[in-house]
């Protein structure tokens, strides 16, 4: 009941969500069950790809939450999309034990090779899954709860909030690229071997990670919506289109903003947290505020404030990305940033806005 009333005129979502609920059946089957000399046979490559997308997609979701919905073009969702993967790399690592290469019980390999003979103290829990989803939330959350409530009490709005946000990330990444800061410096962390128990290299692994991450999409989906059909939703959107006459009306700004931008902090920490195990490597290029500002691409180009054009111009640019970096990298930066402009000036309103447009028209 409460899915039928959150989507009830959403058609763009029950279309999106009952996509992701085929494709979550579709995949498995041609991979675990279809012989692999069938045409109809999906390698566990692609599968790891579609997972590794599906993540892109509620950080996708998570972008629009806050520029869609408030109006706040956060430009450094790539540091909580980073910190929740650090938090899953953290337990990863923790988990190969003595099979590292230096076959040290406790350390993990890039802890022995710079002669460290303890574990750092912030390094202690990760060892017990339970405790790293918890910082997986946590950490994203906190900081994100941190710099809003100063940012927005302070009031600071517009150029300058995205400008701060931006700081943010780049000051992250310059701190992450440090060796004595205790994950791993410019390599990173990597050559993790299991996750609960199951080899990671397995494709019933990876089968798992794309089920639970097409679970979590869809879960981002539904809980943002709920939030944006609700009366806090109506408040952020209002927020957006008038700050201080909503000000004026007696509603405290700042803790709608605090709220939403921490939700959405939260909700791109798990989407770094699923990426982690199926890539098999963090490190802090994905702080690179390039990246960030490739997130808010996504939005633009499938379309803001609709959640589900998010998870459009995600799949889309990614899905461009992983050609065209194959084939021509030297141009993929060129044709990110034509689609940007050409979106800007003739699809204000993103692919959905164009799609909407054309059906209203014909409907008449």
């Amino acid at each position: 009941m409460f899915i039928y009333k959150i989507l009830q005129d959403d058609l763009g979502g029950k279309i999106f969500l009952s996509i992701l609920f085929l494709v979550n059946i579709i995949v498995p089957i041609l991979n675990l069950l279809v012989p692999s000399d069938s045409i109809f046979y999906l390698s566990t490559y692609t599968v790891t790809i579609i997972g590794k997308y599906l993540t892109y997609a509620l950080l996708a979701i998570a972008v629009d939450l806050v520029w869609g919905y408030m109006g706040i073009l956060s430009l450094g969702h790539g540091a909580f999309f980073a910190l929740g993967g650090y938090a899953m790399g953290m337990y990863l690592m923790r988990q190969i034990g003595d099979r590292g290469v230096y076959g040290n019980p406790i350390l993990p390999d890039f802890m022995v090779f710079l002669d460290w003979k303890e574990l750092p103290w912030f390094w202690y829990g990760f060892d017990q899954f339970w405790f790293a989803m918890i910082m997986i939330i946590l950490i994203p959350g906190l900081l994100a709860f941190i710099f809003g409530w100063l940012a927005f009490r302070s009031r600071v709005t517009g150029v300058y909030l995205s400008i701060m946000t931006q700081a943010l990330v780049y000051a992250l990444m310059l701190a992450f690229f440090r060796n004595e800061l205790g994950f791993g410096g410019n390599n990173g962390l990597t050559d993790f071997k299991d996750i609960l128990g199951f080899n990671l290299q397995n494709d019933s692994t990876r089968v798992g990670l794309f089920i639970s991450s097409s679970i979590a999409l869809a879960a981002g989906y539904l809980a943002s919506r709920a939030i944006t059909t609700s009366r806090l939703g109506r408040v952020a959107v209002a927020i957006r289109d008038s700050q201080n006459r909503v000000r004026f009306t007696g509603y405290k700004v700042e803790y709608v903003q605090l709220f939403i931008f921490t939700f959405s902090a939260v909700m791109a920490g798990i989407a770094g947290a699923l990426y982690v195990p199926q890539v098999g490597i963090i490190n802090p290029g994905e702080f690179s505020p390039i990246n960030s500002i490739e997130m808010v691409i996504w939005v633009a180009i499938g379309g803001r404030y609709t959640l589900y054009g998010g998870v459009i111009g995600a799949l889309i640019v990614n899905y461009s990305k992983t050609f065209l970096t194959s084939a021509v990298p030297e141009i993929w930066l060129f044709v990110l940033g034509g689609m940007f402009i050409l979106v800007t000036i003739f699809l204000p309103k993103g692919i959905v806005g164009l799609v909407k447009k054309y059906g209203d028209a014909y409907g008449k």
